[in-house]
């Protein structure tokens, strides 16, 4: 004889629990769902009771920025740099592109999580333990952040690569103003070529990283004492 199954018993809320269901959130329908109404209704809850492990808002968002900078691969001890960054950044742009909407959160806080600390912290490490300066250091992390940060809002904006309309382009158009593709001839062989050699944001990433560590490389003086 089977025995009646009661009720499900309700997950325990937890701030961990509360913040990878902010992450998940935001994945779906981006930053501005993100209130503590909301989140509570995800998490089937009063949004009261969020409080009991929060503070506020700005809390979760901190936490938030923890859970991200956390996925990102850092440097090992004695890795070279060259190396150490390709990877830090290929890491950073794996992460982003699944939390683009992330990105104004890691610059924005006011201050910096242990999580945070220590992603910084390795990198920093690794530049001066090859020998750059604090300056040229620091002149590269934010370079590359830079680069990465606007890589992942171009791909993760980028329309998929269609034929090219040789008649009057539709924006154009739209604008009422009669212009066809024929005026742009750049734009029509960069599409082409595109379309034809089989656009890689992949290639494309990694050709612009290369660009960016062999400047670094040239334009970095030496250590100071």
């Amino acid at each position: 004889m089977s025995t009646p199954s009661g009720p499900t018993p309700r997950r325990r809320l937890t701030k961990e629990r509360i913040l990878r269901a902010a992450v998940d959130l935001a994945d779906r329908e981006g930053l501005g769902a993100l209130t503590m109404r909301r989140l509570g209704a995800e998490l089937g809850v009063e949004a009261m009771s969020l409080y009991k492990h929060v503070a506020n808002k700005e809390e979760i968002l901190d936490g938030v920025v923890e859970l991200i900078v956390g996925q990102i691969e850092i440097p090992v001890s004695g890795e070279p740099w060259q190396e150490a960054m390709r990877r830090r950044a290929q890491s950073a742009r794996e992460v982003l592109c699944r939390h683009s909407w992330a990105i104004g959160l890691l610059e924005g806080r006011g201050s910096m999580g242990p999580a945070t600390m220590r992603y910084t912290e390795a990198v920093l490490g690794n530049l001066r333990s090859a020998g750059f300066s604090l300056d040229d250091a620091a002149h590269a992390f934010w370079l590359l952040d830079s680069y990465i940060y606007g890589h992942v809002i171009q791909e993760t904006s980028l329309a998929p690569v269609g034929p090219v309309d040789e008649g009057t382009s539709g924006a154009a158009a739209a604008a009422g103003e009669v212009v066809t593709m024929a005026d742009f001839p750049n734009l029509v062989a960069l599409g082409e070529r595109a379309r034809q050699s089989g656009y890689s944001v992949d290639r494309e990433f990694a050709h612009g990283l290369d660009l960016i560590l062999g400047a670094v490389e040239r334009s970095a003086s030496p250590a100071e004492g």
